[in-house]
């Protein structure tokens, strides 16, 4: 699967932490038929070129997971130096919706304590460091 190619020669992606009512963050495993099959990390994907990578954030958590948020704000971002592509990460908030996972994107819903997000086998790379991101945005308020 390509992925968009922005204006700097990389690839933009986003994720996106969303808390529920006990603190829990919403992370998925991925389907089998996606980029990194079976692996758990953060809702997110790929920004079009021309998208802002707001819009892009939101639209891919309703994409995968039927949800409307509300970004708070970015709280990280990650230059990887072994391919080309820029991880932006951002806090948000649920606003509507009922979680319906996209089949062929998602194939569990997972809520995690941050230790369990941040330390699962199956965890995309840096999402440990993601979950202490978010863990401080979230104390500083």
């Amino acid at each position: 699967m390509t992925r968009p190619t922005q204006e700097d020669g990389r690839v933009h992606g986003v994720i996106v932490g969303v808390q529920n009512e006990q603190g829990l963050w919403l992370l998925i495993r991925r389907s089998e038929k996606v980029a990194a099959p079976l692996k758990v990390c953060f809702p997110g994907g790929a920004v079009e070129p021309g998208e802002a990578r707001d819009d892009a954030a939101v639209r891919e958590v309703r994409e995968e997971l039927g949800l409307s948020v509300q970004l708070v704000r970015q709280i990280w971002q990650h230059e990887f130096t072994d391919r080309k592509l820029t991880l932006i990460g951002y806090l948000a908030k649920q606003i509507s919706g009922t979680v319906t996972p996209d089949s062929h994107e998602v194939s569990e819903v997972l809520y995690l304590t941050a230790e369990e997000a941040g330390s699962h086998p199956d965890a995309m790379p840096m999402t440990d460091q993601f979950v202490k991101a978010l863990e401080s945005a979230v104390s500083a308020g």
